[in-house]
């Protein structure tokens, strides 16, 4: 089987460590490289995390630093949700290695121009290094062959009634993105908040026994305290999981295809992905939206992607 060549792009966070853990595990896909992005946490702590979510996973690839703020925007975090750290929760081993000299955008660069295969991005957090790699170089768009993002909502937001958290980050870096004619899949909030793991699915990960599968049960019982004071959620939404499952089984989804704009001068709804779901505007679909998924076939995947990992104690 050929793998898919892939740079990882987040601000971890706790999904976009699940998301990570099962990227790994995935026979599928050949990661070339993790970049980090400010967001959930500032950007020293989001590239620490990604440090150490590399070295708990046996992901031994180039770690790079991305830009330190928004475009325009201040940096906007979300304590609430993942804690102080980014990462709160089980205790996790500390790098065993470090960044490389390169910032995200450069060895980004680097890895696509080397390539002699298309490369596919899979960004889980604000879209700013993916922007500021286009921008830098537009002659590589057509070495990317698609980017599985997760990121925005076509009915709603969550982190304003219109937007989702990593569109409203940086709104500017996401049109840009959504506007650059590459191939995107997107998993925002219409599909990703039905992607919810389950309590009694925490306790059959803790199960496998794994150092790996320990952390990711611990991930899960921090992030679902944040999630029970939500109306409607039995579990834990892995939003960002969603973008690497999207990839690896487009079997489960269901997709629409649309043209989608992001909104960035609003008072009301900046940061907002405005789907045209009924083709009014009749302009060409630049978007496949994940529309609904099955979610017993995610459970299993994820658990199954854990199970990669061992299922004795270390």
């Amino acid at each position: 089987m050929k793998r898919i060549p892939v740079i990882l792009d987040g601000d971890p966070g706790h999904d976009d460590a699940i998301a990570w853990v099962l990227a790994n595990a995935s026979p599928m896909l050949d990661i070339k490289a993790v970049t980090s992005c400010c967001g959930n946490q500032t950007m020293e702590k989001t590239t620490y995390n990604a440090l150490r979510i590399c070295t708990l996973i046996g992901l031994n690839v180039p770690v790079a630093k991305g830009r330190v703020k928004p475009f325009l925007k201040p940096p906007m975090v979300a304590p609430n949700v993942h804690g102080q750290s980014g990462l709160d929760g089980p205790k996790l081993p500390e790098p065993a290695f470090d960044v490389v000299p390169e910032d995200a955008v450069t060895l980004m660069a680097r890895i696509i121009e080397e390539s002699d295969e298309p490369i596919t991005l899979v960004p889980t957090g604000p879209l700013t290094n993916i922007a500021a790699l286009f921008m830098a170089h537009p002659e590589l768009k057509k070495k990317i062959s698609h980017i599985y993002l997760m990121g925005g909502g076509i009915h709603h937001g969550n982190w304003a009634p219109a937007a989702e958290f990593n569109i409203q980050v940086d709104p500017e870096a996401a049109a840009y993105v959504f506007a650059a004619g590459v191939p995107i899949t997107m998993a925002g909030l219409d599909v990703t908040e039905k992607a919810q793991i389950y309590p009694e699915e925490f306790e059959i990960i803790r199960g496998l026994g794994s150092k790996v599968a320990t952390t990711v049960a611990e991930w899960f019982d921090f992030f679902f305290q944040y999630h029970k004071s939500l109306n409607g959620y039995k579990g834990a939404a892995v939003h960002d999981a969603v973008a690497i499952v999207a990839m690896t089984n487009p079997e489960i989804f269901e997709v629409k295809d649309m043209y989608v704009e992001v909104e960035t001068d609003s008072e009301y709804c900046n940061g907002a992905t405005i789907g045209d779901v009924h083709g009014v505007l009749g302009k060409k679909p630049n978007v496949h939206v994940l529309w609904n998924l099955d979610r017993d076939a995610f459970a299993k995947i994820l658990i199954d992607a854990v199970r990669t990992y061992g299922e004795v104690s270390e």
